[in-house]
């Protein structure tokens, strides 16, 4: 498998090294979790998104929307390092009678990289819809005036890894 890794995992046992479970993880979900700088605090907002896998340069390709103006892109311009976050399948592991046991089974992928603003028509409108054929399966027309007054974020992921803990089969 390509890609670089962040990190070694403290819990190897629920590493996702399969590129093809990694990517079953990014498409199943909905909302990734944008974090930024900001100033001393991280800044992290949820957002839907719609990806691009390329598989010659081995790199996830992240795209989201929203307005032109506002605290993210504001944070994006002063500094464009950041990462991204999604978890899913979340299902509670409360069937135990120790307290120190509960949890919950999961996955998640995290990765990092650089955010850019889209301004290109081209770009945006492939980006547009690479967000909706990832939201509802569909692909859409966008004009021009459909794009310029909607900011449309790129992250190009450096590196990431993923993670699980699987429910296991009932006997």
């Amino acid at each position: 498998m390509g890609g670089r890794f962040m990190p070694e995992m403290r819990r190897r046992d629920r590493e996702v090294t399969d590129l093809a479970e990694i990517q079953a993880i990014v498409e199943k979900n909905m909302i990734l979790h944008l974090g930024l700088f900001d100033k001393e605090f991280p800044y992290v907002v949820p957002l839907h998104y719609g990806y691009e896998y390329d598989e010659e340069k081995d790199q996830f390709i992240f795209y989201m929307h929203g307005a032109r103006q506002g605290h993210k892109l504001d944070l994006i311009a002063q500094n464009p390092k950041v990462c991204i976050q999604i978890e899913g399948e979340v299902i509670p592991d409360y069937n135990h009678e120790i307290p120190c046991k509960y949890g919950a089974f999961f996955t998640s992928y995290i990765g990092r990289g650089k955010a850019e603003l889209l301004e290109k028509h081209d770009e945006k409108a492939h980006a547009l819809n690479q967000l909706m054929q990832h939201q509802t399966g569909k692909r859409f027309e966008f004009t021009e005036k459909m794009t310029k007054p909607v900011a449309v974020i790129k992250v190009v992921v450096t590196d990431y890894s993923a993670k699980a803990k699987k429910m296991m089969p009932k006997k």
